[in-house]
């Protein structure tokens, strides 16, 4: 049995983290600053860079700075930006946390600032502590998200597969696992649909990835990367069928969109692409985004493979490492935490690096930290996208979801 730290929602974090998030780019310094000073692994940076946020930005924000493993959140505003930091404040206080919210222009610049923050965090950070009762935690209540990066011929036969074990494992336990990428499963929607506990659903993924498939061919850019070329991939399709096999093998529930949070357990994708005509200006594939996007959807980790070899973590909700390629495993050892590359030398088949990961996956959310944090990696972008609600049909098991 695990423990989690209780929110109010009724939902359980596997960490106590305090937010230092900035509302606008002019503000990034002052919040950097402020986060550098504590030197502490649990106080973590976050933001938005722009000076209007969309729709998009703001629930994301709202969903990350409410989400089960934030104890607390300090907001740091400049003043005149267009950020609406009363009613996040509002969102963050009434879901029973502590929040602060500091204006730069109000405090008296940069100095004042930091101080002021300093001495905020420390209020909010005691807050925290003071309201982190520990409480058993269920295997149905934990959100494991997966995402993969600098892949390469490797990935598709050795980690890709192998967290796709795990998912299964997890999914039968009640967890609730999410995937996404549709930009990297383009070639994969039949399947997918299969899959689909209703035709509606099934319907709906294929529109997902035509609607990714479109995207990238009008902007002129996709998930096939110089990278993947070099190691071994070929095609967008073998790309798409190694990135599709971290999924496993389980029904697929529903589809979700950034900020959704699945209704139920079970196995969901995650619709990342944008809605409505393409348009310059919203961003390409970034894994540092989309693990945001996974984690506003609830994640309380995140699990990475990789065939080069990514350095990345994450602000907020752990990631752990699976490195596909044995060779990477060894250059990169500091970096990952599980050698899945071991299946390719005969050191272990994908079953027991499935279990492997399973495990993995109950130590961190019982508190074991990931090499990522160990390191201080805390990986933070939040830009600008645009989503229509998701449909009636992309949760067809659903009542009453959170949108």
């Amino acid at each position: 049995m695990l423990e989690g730290y209780l929110r109010s929602d009724g939902r359980k974090g596997v960490r106590n983290v305090v937010l230092v998030a900035y509302l606008v780019e002019c503000a990034h310094h002052v919040a950097r600053r402020i986060v550098d000073r504590i030197d502490d692994p649990d106080v973590q940076l976050i933001g938005f860079p722009g000076c209007y946020p969309n729709a998009y930005a703001a629930k994301v924000m709202n969903a990350i700075a409410t989400h089960p493993n934030v104890g607390g959140i300090v907001l740091v505003s400049l003043g005149c930006e267009s950020f609406d930091r009363e009613g996040l404040g509002e969102a963050v206080a009434a879901s029973g946390r502590p929040v602060e919210t500091l204006v730069i222009q109000e405090v008296g610049g940069t100095k004042a600032t930091i101080a002021a923050g300093l001495a905020a965090v420390e209020r909010v950070r005691a807050a925290a502590a003071d309201a982190a009762a520990k409480v058993p935690m269920a295997l149905d209540e934990l959100v494991v998200a997966t995402i993969c990066g600098g892949s390469d011929g490797t990935s598709g036969i050795t980690a890709n597969p192998a967290v796709g074990r795990a998912f299964d494992r997890l999914v039968a336990a009640g967890a609730t696992c999410i995937f996404e990428e549709t930009g990297e499963l383009v070639g994969c929607e039949g399947v997918m649909a299969d899959r689909a506990v209703t035709p509606e659903l099934g319907r709906e993924i294929v529109a997902c990835v035509e609607k990714a498939e479109q995207y990238y061919r009008v902007m002129g850019f996709g998930s096939f990367a110089p990278g993947n070329a070099e190691g071994g991939l070929t095609t967008q399709e073998e790309k798409s069928m190694g990135a599709y096999s971290k999924s496993g093998s389980s029904p697929i529930s529903g589809i979700v969109k950034p900020g959704d949070r699945p209704p139920s357990g079970g196995l969901y994708l995650l619709d990342v692409v944008p809605d409505g005509e393409p348009r310059f200006g919203f961003p390409n594939i970034s894994d540092n985004a989309e693990i945001v996007e996974l984690i506003a959807c609830g994640a309380h980790l995140t699990l990475f493979t990789t065939g080069r070899g990514s350095v990345v973590g994450s602000a907020i909700a752990p990631v752990i490492k699976v490195c596909a390629n044995p060779e990477t495993a060894r250059r990169l050892a500091d970096d990952m935490d599980v050698n899945a590359g071991r299946i390719l030398e005969g050191a272990a088949n994908l079953a027991e690096v499935g279990d492997e990961i399973f495990d993995r996956v109950i130590e961190v959310a019982a508190g074991r930290r990931t090499v990522s944090e160990e390191l201080g990696h805390q990986e933070f972008i939040l830009t600008y996208k645009a989503f229509d609600p998701i449909g009636p049909s992309c949760l067809p098991l659903s009542a009453g979801a959170t949108r």
